[in-house]
């Protein structure tokens, strides 16, 4: 057996943060109801949490719901004689392995900037190792104050000197307004940090992946499909982000939410999935195809819908065969070169390992990953079998996400020494 997968992270979120302690800064805005959420998010995925507020943010809200929620008590004041040598912003950074200010206000934001510490947060915040302690930017703020220039020009530098800015969400403010400036909310946080902790084996790779099913329409109301939910392919995609590498996904109809940082492009059909795949496969050095695609159509869809005549007789349907999107992409000269490495998906109903095999070598990919379709499709776990050249490997039912971390790393190990060399340049 030649495939040796990474370890990885926990196979549910509990375990995400595992042994990572957070310091949690709010400043002052409407946003501070959302950090109740984020602490508790926090602790949840494994992590500890130690709150520090402005005097600001208690304006919003309180010191107590806070320590409820993180389990500790909440400091405001660099004056608090809780400290033995009353040096919190010395003790507090010293202890984290991260600062996450949420929410970053447009004025907190300025203070960082220039250095200002009239307070715990700002005076914590310079007072911290930066090549140990990394800071984490959540903004908050209405949509003029965040695209004023003075903002922008702000967010810029504090890059620049670099703190990590989470970004920001768009829609309806507390104001009345709506556009950029609302802080995000937690879950997205949390994804975010979760993957800023995350290893990073494939930055700088550009990683192209499809999901999901296709559909193959019959006429306008009916149509052609298969049971896969996508998830295992979305997976994949937050995974490969997390990762390091710039995303691309190609969806089929599903309904599921676009991973964080990741550029998701909607098809349809087998054709439109071949269509979007083939138009940015040249710019990828890696693709996942996971997608259940049809592999036949109708040969011409009927423009009306199609109904009984009574005559008890089925319509008779043609079908034609559609373009094998893997094979296309592997068999490319990028693939064939070492510019782009392939992984197929095999989704399987019987001789899982038999037909795995032959499908590897049927597409000419380095790497199959098959799977039982029908003890998959739509669930939260999964079960994987790897297979190379060389060999199997099976990685055990576990959640999707788990399983999807595990064969990022995989692939990232695997890549030629020609991408990983000229990515690491």
């Amino acid at each position: 057996m030649s495939i040796q997968a990474n370890e990885s992270p926990e196979s549910s979120a509990t375990g995400d943060l595992a042994g990572k302690h957070i310091v949690l800064g709010l400043s002052g805005g409407i946003a501070c109801y959302k950090a109740a959420e984020l602490c508790r998010a926090l602790i949840k995925a494994g992590a500890t949490v130690q709150v520090v507020m402005t005097e600001a943010a208690a304006q919003f809200i309180t010191p107590v719901t806070m320590q409820a929620l993180s389990g500790r008590p909440v400091y405001t004041s660099q004056w608090d004689q809780r400290e033995t040598n009353n040096m919190a912003h010395i003790n507090l950074s010293r202890e984290a392995d991260a600062i996450l200010i949420a929410p970053c206000s447009a004025d907190f934001m300025a203070k960082l900037l220039h250095g200002r510490a009239d307070d715990l947060l700002s005076l914590m915040c310079l007072a911290r190792p930066i090549d140990s302690v990394p800071l984490l930017l959540a903004p908050a703020m209405n949509r003029e104050m965040y695209a004023h220039p003075a903002t922008q020009r702000n967010l810029f530098q504090l890059q620049a000197d670099g703190a990590t800015v989470l970004g920001v969400g768009s829609g309806f403010q507390a104001c009345g307004e709506t556009g950029d400036g609302r802080m995000l909310e937690p879950d997205q946080l949390l994804d975010d940090v979760i993957a800023f902790f995350a290893p990073k084996p494939l930055a700088g790779q550009r990683v192209l992946i499809t999901a999901g099913p296709t559909y193959e329409a019959i006429d306008p109301v009916r149509g052609i499909t298969n049971l896969s939910s996508g998830k295992m392919g979305f997976a994949v995609a937050r995974a490969a982000r997390e990762a390091g590498a710039e995303v691309t996904l190609v969806a089929g109809p599903v309904s599921l939410p676009t991973p964080r940082g990741v550029t998701r492009v909607d098809v349809k059909s087998a054709q439109q999935m071949f269509d979007a795949v083939s138009a940015r496969a040249d710019a990828a050095t890696v693709f996942i195809a996971t997608a259940a695609v049809a592999d036949w159509r109708p040969a011409a869809a009927s423009v009306q819908k199609i109904k009984k005549d009574g005559s008890g007789e089925a319509p008779q349907l043609a079908f034609v065969e559609n373009a094998d999107i893997l094979a296309a992409v592997a068999g490319s000269t990028r693939a064939q070169s070492g510019a782009l490495f392939c992984v197929g998906f095999a989704a399987e109903s019987h001789d899982l390992l038999a037909h795995a095999q032959a499908k590897r070598l049927k597409k000419g990919v380095p790497l199959l990953v098959g799977n039982i379709g029908p003890a998959t499709f739509g669930q939260d776990d999964n079960a994987l079998l790897l297979v190379d050249a060389a060999g199997s490997q099976e990685l055990p039912r576990a959640a999707k996400l788990h399983l999807a971390r595990q064969l990022v790393a995989t692939v990232a190990a695997r890549l030629p020494k020609t991408l990983k060399n000229h990515h690491e340049n």
